[in-house]
């Protein structure tokens, strides 16, 4: 099935890398045009000059999204350039793992500051356009951790659950402005976060993965691409596990 895309705008946090840049690289391969944030303009910058070498259409915006206020400046340049955004994917994450009895308030609050305030910084500034022309897509990428939880990430967990509550209310807030807000959850995929990860460590979760293997980025950003599309008009509120049937 050929998906349907009306020469959309879209953001994607957390872009330079991993699931960020998949995303802004598939969206992109459908006629999408990807504004590319991270907070180094190195790398949101690499992807858009791939994404405009290839004959798409793209812009790095470099934001240090735990910043509210540097967000609002930028949404507030995005719309002032492109007239409005459709498409908004707040994926920009990050770890700090330990025991939460040895956890410091800093690892605490760098974590839910960056991977779940920001959806809130981002939704608040972006929202209200797509709301205004009746139609826009919000995609928050969670994880399985939110779901199911994991020691020594009670801070990522907690950042990640709260991911799954804001994507419930938002879309019961936005369903009648034809504005859809749903959440992809990945499981164990083959990025930076999971590179560390020691040999005896990955046969372990190896062992609880149905399909035996890590996933791929673009496992992640085929998801995202399809409830993005035209075609997921009806579908809001839900949280699709991408994970090789860990969770089920």
């Amino acid at each position: 099935m050929s998906l349907t895309f009306n020469e959309r705008v879209a953001v994607v946090t957390g872009a330079g890398r991993g699931i960020g840049r998949a995303i802004a690289l598939q969206l992109a391969s459908e006629g999408v045009t990807m504004l590319c944030v991270s907070q180094s303009q190195s790398s949101c910058g690499a992807v858009a000059d791939l994404i405009n070498a290839s004959g798409g259409k793209a812009k790095a915006y470099p934001v240090d999204v735990s910043d509210g206020e540097a967000v609002s400046a930028a949404a507030g340049e995005i719309l002032k350039e492109h007239g409005t955004v459709n498409i908004l994917i707040n994926n920009a994450g990050i770890t700090r793992d330990g025991l939460i009895l040895r956890m410091s308030s800093e690892a605490w609050q760098d974590v839910i500051q960056t991977n779940l305030t920001s959806c809130y910084y981002w939704i608040r500034n972006l929202a209200h356009p797509m709301a205004r022309r009746r139609w826009g897509r919000i995609v928050n990428i969670t994880s399985v951790t939110g779901i199911s939880g994991n020691a020594g990430q009670s801070n990522y967990a907690a950042s990640k659950a709260g991911m799954i509550g804001l994507t419930k209310s938002l879309a019961r807030e936005l369903a009648s402005r034809s504005v859809t807000v749903n959440a992809v959850a990945p499981g164990f995929i083959e990025t930076d976060m999971t590179s560390v990860l020691d040999e005896r460590t990955t046969e372990i979760i190896l062992k609880n993965i149905p399909l035996r293997r890590l996933g791929k980025p673009e496992d992640i950003a085929q998801m995202v691409t399809f409830i993005c599309s035209e075609e997921a008009g009806y579908v809001t509120g839900q949280i699709f596990t991408v994970d090789g049937g860990m969770v089920m």
